[in-house]
Formats: C-alpha cells, structure tokens, sequence
C-alpha cells in the first residue's frame, strides 16, 4: 500500500526532489536475513564450477581483450573468497547452459536461468541475489503541477504498462516502442514522467545526470516484474547451493555484495 501511495503522490505531480529523499544506496534483502545459514563443510564442497554465458552485459561478457568480466564474475569471486574453496568459471553459449547442468559438466549457472515451474523441476536454486524493479523517473527540476496536466512515458505493451493501467487506471499514459523513447520524452518534455524498467533506466540515467533522477521507491512485484537473479543448481545436489547460499548471507552482511553492485551499478536501480 506504501507504494501505491507514492504512485499516486508521484502522479499528482510531488517532486522528485522531495521523494529523493526515500531512495537510498542500500541494496535490500531478497531472502529473510534472520535466517540460519548453515557453515558449509568444506569435505563436501572442495570446488565450485560455474557456468555462464559471454553476452550478457554487465552480468557476464568478454570484453576487447577477450577477458572475461561482469557483475557475476565478481560475485564469482567473491563468494569463492568468502567460503575459501577453488572455483572456475566456464562459458558456454546461453541456450546450451541448462543441458550442461543437467549432464554434470558445471556445478552451479550463473546465468540469468529464469526461475519458473519448469526449470524447477530440474534445478534447484539459490536465493535471490538481485530483483529489477520498476522505477519512476523525472526531470529534477520538476515542479508540483496539476495531475490533469501529468502524463506517464511506457514501453508499449510492456509489463509496467500493465501495471500503471492496474493500479493508476486514471492515470494519462503514452507509449513508447521501447524503454529509451519512453526517457527520451521525459527528457524533451513530451510527458512529465518514465514509468519503466529500473534497470535499463539507470542506464540512461548515467548518462543523463544532469537531467533526470528516479523518483520514489523500487517497485518489486514478481507477478509482473519476474522473480529476480538466483544461480541453478542440479537438483538434489545441496552442497554447492548451501555453499553459496551462505557466502551470499555473509557477503551481504559485511557489505561486500553491495560494493560489487554499486561497481557496476552506480546509479542504483533500487
């Protein structure tokens, strides 16, 4: 309900100035961090193999020299330290991830597998690491208007369409063929606020700071936005995800998860 209220605050035209102040760099739990995370022993977990795609920018690629980088080979590395065991990182072309799982020749994905019924059925997976909420965006230097006078950006039969049409049925929407159009019009003045995905709007945002700012809180919703970023594991196997499930918990606790995030993420999308 809190964050439908800031919609409604956001589409009768209150400042991004003033509801800057609810966003901050903190990256939130996805899992109940009071939860007993178990010690791996190390007997059971000697190494990790990991398994990734190179074309998923900034998650996972190869940059000009051919090195692999990204988000997840951080975090790669970083739960690796975090637990003291040898890992490896093996890339393989996206669609072929799964059926090299299942065929023992990877221990863990790190891919961006979605996490759906179907997939449940072969993997199991770690917690959630990462969401993608939609995000509001608007020009920093907006101004308290009439909310007749309001006008929202989307991408054209979008999730975030559907969901500004479900809980602002009222609100003036106009649509975009893509999410950088829909910035775009905010920046030119077309319309008055981006409504969208936060994380290609970070993005652009980068690029744009002297321009636009989001707006408001992250909006989390899995019926719309999906459930989020958790590594595959074959199923039955619990010692690898325990392993990673409790160096997730302890990167996040010690703050070290959320360096890796803002290092490639510095305009938060949360």
């Amino acid at each position: 309900m809190r964050q439908i209220l800031i919609a409604i605050l956001l589409f009768m035209g209150v400042s991004s100035v003033m509801l800057a102040g609810a966003l901050a760099q903190n990256i939130p739990y996805h899992s109940d961090p009071s939860a007993r995370v178990d010690v791996p022993d190390p007997s059971l977990l000697p190494a990790i193999r990991f398994l990734t795609s190179n074309d998923y920018i900034p998650f996972n690629f190869q940059d000009e020299t051919g090195q692999l980088k990204g988000f997840h080979i951080d975090l790669v590395e970083a739960i690796c330290d975090e637990i003291d065991i040898s890992c490896t990182v093996q890339v393989w072309p996206f669609e072929q991830i799964a059926d090299a799982l299942i065929s023992n020749q990877g221990d863990a994905a790190i891919a961006g597998l979605e996490i759906n019924e179907e997939n449940a059925k072969q993997f199991d997976f770690s917690d959630i690491y990462l969401m993608f909420p939609a995000r509001f965006a608007r020009p920093i230097n907006a101004r308290a208007s009439d909310a007749k006078n309001q006008v929202i950006s989307v991408r054209k039969n979008s999730s975030h369409a559907k969901f500004i049409s479900h809980y602002l049925p009222s609100a003036k929407v106009k649509e975009f063929e893509n999410e950088i159009e829909a910035l775009e019009a905010m920046k030119n003045g077309q319309v008055s606020t981006y409504f969208g995905d936060g994380l290609r709007a970070s993005f652009w945002l980068a690029k744009n700071l002297d321009c636009c700012a989001f707006a408001g809180e992250a909006y989390f919703n899995s019926q719309y936005f999906g459930q989020g970023l958790a590594m595959a594991f074959p199923a039955g196997k619990s010692a690898p995800r325990d392993g990673v499930n409790y160096a997730l918990a302890r990167l996040k606790k010690n703050g070290r998860f959320d360096e890796i995030y803002l290092r490639w993420f510095p305009v938060s999308f949360y």
